[in-house]
């Protein structure tokens, strides 16, 4: 029989607004998870509901409602007599992008995939966001907020924040139809480098809403802060990815210096998102 990894379950798991996760939804993302990872075969069948219900230390009610809804959504087929096994129903294919992709990576990967604008209003700034933008503190700003798909599927939730003046050099209708970097560009703007960091963050309603995903699921979070020739920081983009669509890849050297023995990034021709 094939078995996954065990994994504990707690009675408890706070949920972004406070409350509880019912412990059948907290199965079901785990089990959802593993088949999605290719941790059983579609030879063999899945633990049963006594095995199950001992590793995650739940009754055996809670995890035939998990096993039910991974059934409804076509992820699982339960055989009388033969156990539940995985229907292999295909998954989205993960867009790689590359933690040191350069411009030019930025852009292509905006030309091949499609952008809705969800949002967009002119506003006073976060403290932080115009700390990080060396803007003082107040300061007007253009809020975006959209979602990049490939072939129909979202897989991130992007918001932005520009400087008004640039924000203003072009149409909504833009927005969705070229990219980013390049209106900035337009601007005046040529972009030279840009720094980020990378963290996870749960899904809000509003955006798993848009990713199409469960509230309080887990999104790769990576904030990017952009700056042009003269060292001005134009754009402050901080984009929520799904895991099961979007990774990041990044190609190591071994440093070749007698003075240590570390590793050293390389280049990499994938790209990233903007």
């Amino acid at each position: 029989m094939a078995q996954a990894p065990g994994t504990g379950l707690a009675d408890t798991g706070q949920r972004t607004d406070g409350n509880l996760w019912p412990k059948h939804h907290r199965v079901y993302l785990i089990l959802r998870q593993e088949i999605e990872d290719g941790l059983y075969s579609d030879a063999e069948p899945m633990q049963g509901e006594l095995m199950l219900a001992e590793r995650f230390d739940v009754s055996r009610i809670t995890v035939r409602k998990a096993m039910e809804r991974l059934a409804q959504e076509g992820r699982v087929k339960r055989q009388r007599g033969r156990g539940t096994f995985v229907r292999n129903i295909g998954q989205p294919s993960p867009i790689t992008a590359s933690l040191s992709g350069n411009i030019e990576n930025l852009l292509a990967l905006g030309l091949q995939t499609d952008v809705e604008l969800v949002e967009l209003t002119y506003a006073f700034a976060p403290p932080d966001i115009c700390s990080a933008m060396n803007r003082p503190q107040g300061t007007v700003m253009q809020r975006a907020v959209r979602v990049r798909s490939m072939d129909a599927v979202p897989f991130s939730h992007l918001t932005t924040w520009l400087p008004e003046e640039i924000g203003r050099s072009f149409t909504p209708a833009e927005m969705e139809h070229t990219p980013l970097l390049r209106l900035i560009e337009r601007s005046g703007h040529r972009i030279a480098s840009a720094r980020q960091a990378i963290t996870a963050k749960l899904a809000t309603p509003e955006v798993a809403r848009l990713l199409h995903i469960e509230p309080g699921e887990a999104l790769l979070s990576v904030r990017r802060l952009v700056f042009d020739e003269t060292g001005q920081a134009v754009e402050h983009i901080t984009g929520l990815y799904r895991p099961d669509t979007y990774e990041h890849q990044m190609e190591y050297a071994r440093n070749q210096s007698p003075a240590a023995e570390i590793w050293k990034t390389k280049d990499s021709a994938t790209g990233a998102d903007i």
